[in-house]
């Protein structure tokens, strides 16, 4: 009985495992410049997209090499995801912008969606995560 549980609970352990092995790399290209950080926001729905990081399913600040930025999520659950980038130049944590609240740092949507006067939707950005490594890259305008 006690060869059973055992058994048991190593293969439940191990399901257990794999389903959060899952790995988000994100490769952020075309950034003007090496100064500040990118700034980038992992949403698991349309609430907060793209730009609230207090709703954002996981956040990172990613330094910059040879004008791209590259970090990678792990334990990340099989579903569907949006990112938002900026490159954060001053690297104070917003978003610059003119006085028409146009950008004024690179910015970007996973799939290099775009919206009309204004970001895209959730789902214009939307991607699938699946098991095992998954990879996305966004090209900064």
């Amino acid at each position: 009985m006690m060869k059973l549980l055992l058994i048991l609970s190593l293969i439940v352990g191990t399901m257990l495992f794999e389903q959060d092995s899952n790995s988000l790399t994100l490769t952020v290209t075309n950034v003007k410049n090496e100064q500040g950080v990118v700034r980038v926001l992992l949403f698991k729905g349309e609430s907060g997209f793209p730009d609230d990081p207090d709703k954002a399913f996981k956040s990172a600040s990613v330094k910059i090499s040879g004008n791209k930025a590259i970090t990678v999520f792990d334990n990340i659950p099989e579903g569907t995801y949006a990112l938002s980038v900026f490159h954060d130049s001053q690297n104070t944590g917003k978003l610059r912008t003119n006085a028409f609240g146009i950008p004024r740092d690179g910015y970007g949507f996973s799939n290099d969606a775009m919206g009309t006067f204004g970001p895209p939707s959730f789902d214009k950005a939307a991607f699938k995560v699946t098991a095992g490594k998954n990879n996305v890259s966004i090209n900064l305008r």
